[in-house]
């Protein structure tokens, strides 16, 4: 209980829940009592919009109602820095995150809920196989902990999923449904997301993402030819692509036009030895017939053979006084002999749009393939230590898609592997001089023991995927030179911040096993200090930042004009908002007067380090919070 006059530190992730209700009551409070729902005054004023038949069009599967419990279950974790394993620590806003991504998530909502501009995602295909994320909404942190070795654990942790289970399909979908649920809350209203999936649940992944992002909202299924040689040793048909399933926030996302490349400007040629420059020729032709146009099936006269020529099946493109415009241009072509009986206009590369509307093929030679992604691994790590690594291009052309090089935008990958995602942004902002930010998250999954990432050294796939940030970082780095500089006031962002999963510095209220009172007061006397015994400054710090909405990008630094305690101003220069924090035993009475805090400013301190007039003081100076 905080004392009179200051507010409580958040101890937990936000409770969506409560949440949810808030914004219900805002729209609707007629329908919400003391924190309650009251469904039906809500069908009351919802009137004849309320289906409530019972057969009706709906998506479901076992297993649903726990993956809803289990998001609504608030996390009490918390994430430790790691600057002994980041890159450039003080300066990037760059960040890593290891740890199982539901919590992690939750733990990101009240920071970057809104913030987020683009999403990529490679879940675990459902091969049938075991895959790492056994949820336990009982307590998913407990799992967590005991599943990496941070808490003892007895059995396999993993969760089996085979074919014969009766629950092939609902058990993988248990797993993404609670996390796209919260990818959603944290996309911007320009924002998307696309996942990638093979075929096995590509029509369950579909209309899984129409309930939780709105049928409204799909945009495009894209095919990637992931490879571009068949197999042989498989029977029946061989797939050669991958499905990438791609969803707006809101109708205020628009994708971008894609950079021309080689390619398309292989296209255009020039051998008229037109002054304007290369060309291509383009058929006069209407996609329509002369039956459907007949004011676009006029005659037209070749001026090289005296041929009268009719329009057949395809009317002109456009109308006769266009066409003779075009004639007097010099934009019509009539073939290299001059006999053609379709007359074309020359469409000038100089003259086309910078860009290329995207196509829903994404073929191995504009987006990468298998093979492309594993040389990459191999380049940058001498083995192959990641059995299934997408290419950096194929990330970089949804980069391109979806985001702007000068906005600094977020782009998120909360299955980062071995953080292809993370190399691409890098390349591409070293590309176009871009400022766009990265958050990875990855659980840290164990490599088999016979595997080459073991015998490299490496003990899970997180310390891969940080292991490769390290890399490419260094490696564009010392390739600086080589490339483009851009007028820009700061370089490309080239460093990354760690953090990992961990326990909350925070006790948790966990109960008492009996019900006799001395027990209940022996516990509820721990916590007239919050903090655990074992609790450290720097964890607590971080744990505060995140939990007060704060970015993980904030600085911390220590306020000098402070003599007798330790305080720390903490700025978040993304979202303008900054606070002081004092973490003492005590609060001497001359620390607020040198901080010189006013009524917009926010202090932190442990309750048990105010008396009630020091308390009261400081609430009538600044916005004082306790723990």
């Amino acid at each position: 209980m905080a004392k009179a006059g200051a507010k409580p530190v958040e101890r937990q992730s936000v409770d969506l829940v409560k949440e949810n209700i808030a914004r219900l009551k805002e729209l609707f409070p007629e329908a919400v009592s003391e924190g309650k729902v009251d469904f039906e005054k809500l069908k009351a004023t919802l009137g004849e919009i309320v289906d409530d038949r019972p057969e009706r069009y709906s998506f479901t599967w076992a297993g649903k109602r726990d993956a809803i419990r289990l998001l609504q279950v608030p996390s009490r974790a918390t994430l430790k820095p790691c600057p002994g394993e980041s890159v450039n620590w003080d300066t990037t806003k760059n960040l890593f995150i290891e740890g199982e991504n539901l919590e992690v998530l939750k733990l990101l909502y009240k920071s970057y809920a809104g913030r987020v501009k683009m999403i990529y995602i490679d879940p675990p295909y459902n091969t049938g196989n075991d895959f790492i994320y056994p949820d336990d909404f009982s307590d998913p942190l407990e799992n967590y902990l005991a599943m990496t070795g941070q808490k003892d654990a007895e059995g396999n942790l993993l969760t089996s999923n085979p074919e014969t289970s009766g629950r092939y399909h609902s058990a993988w979908l248990s797993m993404i449904y609670p996390r796209l649920f919260i990818a959603r809350q944290l996309l911007s209203e320009e924002g998307a997301i696309l996942v990638t999936v093979d075929d096995t649940e590509l029509a369950s992944l579909r209309l899984l993402m129409n309930e939780v992002f709105g049928e409204e909202n799909f945009v495009i299924q894209i095919e990637w030819e992931k490879r571009y040689t068949r197999s042989n040793n498989t029977d029946g048909f061989t797939s050669v692509i991958d499905h990438i399933l791609l969803y707006r926030r809101s109708a205020l996302f628009s994708p971008n036009l894609l950079r021309r490349d080689e390619a398309a400007d292989e296209r255009y040629h020039n051998p008229d030895n037109d002054p304007r420059g290369p060309w291509k020729a383009v058929p006069f032709l209407n996609p329509l017939s002369p039956e459907e146009r007949p004011n676009l099936a006029y005659e037209i006269v070749n001026p090289n053979t005296g041929e009268t020529i009719h329009p057949t099946r395809k009317a002109w493109r456009a109308s006769r006084s266009v066409f003779e415009q075009h004639l007097k241009d010099n934009r019509i072509w009539w073939g290299k002999d001059g006999c053609s009986r379709i007359p074309n206009v020359k469409r000038f590369l100089s003259e086309v749009r910078e860009g290329m509307t995207p196509i829903n093929l994404w073929k191995h030679e504009f987006a990468g393939h298998t093979d492309v992604a594993n040389k990459e691994i191999g380049e940058l790590f001498g083995d192959k230590v990641f059995d299934t690594p997408k290419p950096s291009l194929l990330i970089q052309r949804m980069i391109q898609l979806c985001t702007q090089p000068d906005e600094d935008d977020y782009i998120l990958d909360f299955f980062a592997g071995s953080s292809t995602t993370a190399h691409a942004v890098l390349k591409q902002n070293m590309e176009d001089g871009g400022n766009r930010r990265f958050i990875m998250v990855q659980i840290p999954e164990p490599v088999p023991s016979s595997s080459p990432a073991r015998k490299a050294g490496f003990q899970s796939i997180a310390e891969i995927g940080k292991e490769r940030i390290r890399r490419i970082s260094s490696e564009l780095q010392a390739d600086r030179e080589t490339h483009l500089e851009f007028d820009r006031d700061v370089p490309v962002d080239l460093g990354v911040r760690v953090f990992t999963l961990t326990e909350s510095s925070f006790r948790q209220w966990r109960g008492v096993d009996t019900k006799h009172p001395d027990d209940y007061g022996d516990e509820m006397q721990l916590f007239t200090d919050p903090l655990l015994p074992t609790w450290h400054i720097d964890t607590a710090l971080w744990e505060i930042i995140l939990k007060e909405g704060y970015s993980l990008s904030s600085t911390i630094t220590a306020t000098d004009a402070v003599n007798h305690n330790q305080v720390f101003h903490v700025v978040d220069s993304e979202r303008e908002q900054s606070f002081h924090i004092c973490l003492d035993d005590t609060l001497d009475e001359d620390t607020s007067k040198a901080m010189q805090l006013d009524k917009a400013d926010l202090f932190i301190c442990r309750d048990t380090a105010l008396n009630d007039e020091s308390a009261a003081n400081l609430a009538l100076q600044c916005k004082l919070k306790t723990i």
